[in-house]
Protein backbone atom coordinates (compact mmCIF):
# COMPACT_ATOMS: atom_id res chain seq x y z
CA UNK A 1 0.00 0.00 0.00
CA UNK A 2 1.17 3.49 -0.56
CA UNK A 3 2.07 5.81 1.84
CA UNK A 4 1.49 9.64 1.94
CA UNK A 5 3.90 12.03 1.22
CA UNK A 6 6.02 12.85 4.21
CA UNK A 7 6.51 16.72 5.46
CA UNK A 8 10.33 15.78 4.49
CA UNK A 9 9.13 15.60 1.14
CA UNK A 10 8.33 19.41 0.86
CA UNK A 11 11.55 20.58 2.36
CA UNK A 12 12.77 21.84 -1.07
CA UNK A 13 12.58 23.92 -3.79
CA UNK A 14 8.87 24.26 -4.52
CA UNK A 15 9.22 24.23 -8.77
CA UNK A 16 10.21 20.52 -9.27
CA UNK A 17 8.10 19.43 -5.86
CA UNK A 18 5.10 20.83 -7.93
CA UNK A 19 5.90 19.01 -11.16
CA UNK A 20 6.45 15.83 -9.49
CA UNK A 21 2.74 16.06 -7.82
CA UNK A 22 1.31 15.88 -11.08
CA UNK A 23 -0.86 12.73 -11.12
CA UNK A 24 -0.43 11.78 -8.07
CA UNK A 25 -3.56 11.86 -5.27
CA UNK A 26 -5.20 13.97 -3.00
CA UNK A 27 -6.71 12.11 -0.42
CA UNK A 28 -10.01 13.35 1.83
CA UNK A 29 -11.24 11.27 4.74
CA UNK A 30 -14.38 12.29 6.56
CA UNK A 31 -15.31 11.72 10.13
CA UNK A 32 -17.40 9.01 8.66
CA UNK A 33 -14.56 6.78 6.90
CA UNK A 34 -15.98 7.72 3.53
CA UNK A 35 -12.89 8.87 0.99
CA UNK A 36 -12.85 11.71 -1.70
CA UNK A 37 -9.70 11.28 -3.84
CA UNK A 38 -8.94 12.99 -7.21
CA UNK A 39 -5.67 12.70 -9.15
CA UNK A 40 -3.90 15.58 -9.19
CA UNK A 41 -3.50 17.90 -12.63
CA UNK A 42 -2.84 21.46 -12.23
CA UNK A 43 -0.72 22.71 -10.02
CA UNK A 44 1.55 26.07 -9.34
CA UNK A 45 4.65 27.10 -7.32
CA UNK A 46 4.93 29.78 -5.73
CA UNK A 47 8.65 30.77 -4.39
CA UNK A 48 9.01 34.45 -2.84
CA UNK A 49 12.34 34.32 -2.57
CA UNK A 50 12.93 34.84 -6.35
CA UNK A 51 9.41 35.40 -7.13
CA UNK A 52 7.79 39.44 -7.60
CA UNK A 53 4.44 37.71 -7.31
CA UNK A 54 4.98 37.38 -3.31
CA UNK A 55 6.45 40.27 -2.92
CA UNK A 56 5.20 43.07 -5.05
CA UNK A 57 4.04 45.51 -2.65
CA UNK A 58 3.53 45.51 1.02
CA UNK A 59 -0.03 43.42 0.72
CA UNK A 60 1.54 40.15 -0.93
CA UNK A 61 5.04 40.58 1.31
CA UNK A 62 2.63 40.39 4.01
CA UNK A 63 0.72 37.70 2.60
CA UNK A 64 3.53 36.06 1.58
CA UNK A 65 4.62 35.76 5.12
CA UNK A 66 2.00 33.26 6.10
CA UNK A 67 3.85 30.42 3.93
CA UNK A 68 7.08 30.92 6.27
CA UNK A 69 5.47 27.63 7.79
CA UNK A 70 7.68 24.27 8.65
CA UNK A 71 7.60 22.25 4.97
CA UNK A 72 4.31 20.30 4.66
CA UNK A 73 2.24 21.77 6.23
CA UNK A 74 -0.99 22.80 4.86
CA UNK A 75 -2.11 26.22 4.20
CA UNK A 76 -4.76 28.13 2.84
CA UNK A 77 -4.51 31.27 0.72
CA UNK A 78 -7.70 33.33 0.35
CA UNK A 79 -8.55 35.06 -3.41
CA UNK A 80 -11.80 36.77 -4.32
CA UNK A 81 -13.35 35.37 -0.91
CA UNK A 82 -12.58 31.49 -1.93
CA UNK A 83 -9.61 29.59 0.13
CA UNK A 84 -7.40 27.25 -2.26
CA UNK A 85 -5.54 24.97 -0.90
CA UNK A 86 -1.87 24.98 -0.69
CA UNK A 87 1.13 23.22 0.71
CA UNK A 88 4.47 25.22 2.45
CA UNK A 89 7.88 24.40 0.92
CA UNK A 90 11.60 24.85 2.11
CA UNK A 91 13.16 25.22 5.63
CA UNK A 92 10.38 27.18 8.06
CA UNK A 93 10.93 30.53 7.89
CA UNK A 94 10.86 30.64 4.31
CA UNK A 95 8.19 32.09 1.87
CA UNK A 96 7.42 28.73 -0.58
CA UNK A 97 4.49 27.07 -1.40
CA UNK A 98 2.73 24.11 -4.16
CA UNK A 99 -0.69 25.70 -4.98
CA UNK A 100 -3.07 22.72 -5.83
CA UNK A 101 -5.48 24.16 -8.79
CA UNK A 102 -7.84 21.22 -10.24
CA UNK A 103 -8.18 17.50 -9.59
CA UNK A 104 -9.58 14.59 -11.73
CA UNK A 105 -12.35 12.99 -8.86
CA UNK A 106 -11.73 9.12 -8.47
CA UNK A 107 -13.54 8.22 -5.62
CA UNK A 108 -16.43 9.62 -3.68
CA UNK A 109 -18.10 11.37 -6.66
CA UNK A 110 -22.00 11.44 -5.12
CA UNK A 111 -20.30 12.83 -2.13
CA UNK A 112 -18.25 15.85 -4.00
CA UNK A 113 -21.31 16.73 -5.91
CA UNK A 114 -23.23 17.25 -2.38
CA UNK A 115 -20.90 19.44 -1.49
CA UNK A 116 -20.80 21.42 -4.60
CA UNK A 117 -23.55 20.74 -6.66
CA UNK A 118 -22.79 21.03 -10.17
CA UNK A 119 -24.62 20.58 -13.58
CA UNK A 120 -21.44 19.48 -15.06
CA UNK A 121 -19.65 17.34 -13.16
CA UNK A 122 -16.02 18.45 -15.47
CA UNK A 123 -17.12 21.71 -13.39
CA UNK A 124 -17.16 19.87 -10.26
CA UNK A 125 -13.17 20.58 -9.38
CA UNK A 126 -11.53 22.09 -12.39
CA UNK A 127 -10.23 24.88 -10.05
CA UNK A 128 -8.53 25.67 -6.76
CA UNK A 129 -11.74 27.16 -5.28
CA UNK A 130 -14.00 24.30 -6.52
CA UNK A 131 -12.27 21.51 -4.97
CA UNK A 132 -11.78 22.64 -1.74
CA UNK A 133 -15.69 22.87 -1.77
CA UNK A 134 -16.02 19.83 -3.54
CA UNK A 135 -13.55 17.75 -0.65
CA UNK A 136 -15.87 19.57 2.13
CA UNK A 137 -12.68 21.40 3.46
CA UNK A 138 -12.64 23.65 6.56
CA UNK A 139 -9.46 25.99 6.45
CA UNK A 140 -10.42 26.37 9.72
CA UNK A 141 -9.49 22.83 10.87
CA UNK A 142 -7.25 21.86 8.70
CA UNK A 143 -4.82 24.97 8.54
CA UNK A 144 -1.70 23.84 10.28
CA UNK A 145 -1.87 20.49 9.91
CA UNK A 146 0.56 18.10 8.60
CA UNK A 147 0.09 17.38 4.58
CA UNK A 148 0.50 13.44 6.09
CA UNK A 149 -2.90 13.91 8.35
CA UNK A 150 -5.53 11.35 8.23
CA UNK A 151 -7.91 13.46 7.26
CA UNK A 152 -6.23 15.09 4.18
CA UNK A 153 -3.18 13.51 2.65
CA UNK A 154 -1.49 13.68 -0.60
CA UNK A 155 -0.07 10.18 -2.61
CA UNK A 156 2.69 10.21 -5.07
CA UNK A 157 2.43 9.04 -8.79
CA UNK A 158 2.46 5.57 -9.27
CA UNK A 159 5.74 6.61 -11.78
CA UNK A 160 6.59 10.07 -12.44
CA UNK A 161 4.99 11.89 -15.28
CA UNK A 162 7.11 11.67 -18.70
CA UNK A 163 7.49 15.46 -20.24
CA UNK A 164 5.60 14.92 -22.94
CA UNK A 165 3.03 14.64 -20.68
CA UNK A 166 3.13 17.43 -19.09
CA UNK A 167 2.17 21.05 -20.14
CA UNK A 168 4.40 24.12 -18.47
CA UNK A 169 3.01 27.42 -18.16
CA UNK A 170 3.08 30.74 -16.96
CA UNK A 171 0.88 30.80 -13.70
CA UNK A 172 -2.80 32.46 -13.42
CA UNK A 173 -4.82 35.24 -12.35
CA UNK A 174 -1.01 37.15 -11.54
CA UNK A 175 0.47 40.72 -12.24
CA UNK A 176 3.90 40.23 -11.27
CA UNK A 177 6.40 37.40 -12.14
CA UNK A 178 3.63 36.70 -14.93
CA UNK A 179 6.07 34.95 -17.65
CA UNK A 180 7.36 32.65 -14.45
CA UNK A 181 6.94 28.69 -16.10
CA UNK A 182 5.60 27.61 -13.03
CA UNK A 183 2.14 26.28 -13.88
CA UNK A 184 2.28 22.14 -14.73
CA UNK A 185 -1.11 20.49 -16.33
CA UNK A 186 -1.65 16.75 -17.64
CA UNK A 187 -1.46 17.69 -21.15
CA UNK A 188 -5.17 17.18 -22.82
CA UNK A 189 -6.32 15.90 -19.73
CA UNK A 190 -10.54 17.45 -19.39
CA UNK A 191 -10.08 18.29 -15.54
CA UNK A 192 -7.78 20.83 -15.89
CA UNK A 193 -9.17 24.53 -15.33
CA UNK A 194 -10.23 26.65 -18.07
CA UNK A 195 -8.57 29.49 -16.45
CA UNK A 196 -5.63 31.38 -19.28
CA UNK A 197 -2.06 31.79 -18.21
CA UNK A 198 -1.33 35.42 -17.09
CA UNK A 199 0.94 36.03 -19.75
CA UNK A 200 2.43 33.42 -22.93
CA UNK A 201 5.46 32.08 -21.59
CA UNK A 202 8.79 34.13 -22.55
CA UNK A 203 10.39 33.32 -26.05
CA UNK A 204 14.07 34.02 -24.74
CA UNK A 205 16.31 31.80 -22.71
CA UNK A 206 17.79 34.64 -20.87
CA UNK A 207 14.23 35.64 -19.50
Amino acid sequence: MTSPLPPAHFQGDPVPVARALLGGTLVRVLDGGERLTGRIVEVEAYDCPRDPACTAGRFHAARSAEMAIPPGTWLFWTAHGHPLLQVACRPEGVSASVLIRALEPLEGLGQMLTFRPVTRERDLTNGPAKLVYALGLNPAQISGRPVNAPELHLLPPPAPLPDEMVEVTARVGIREGRTLPWRFTIRGNPWVSPAMPSMDLALSPAE
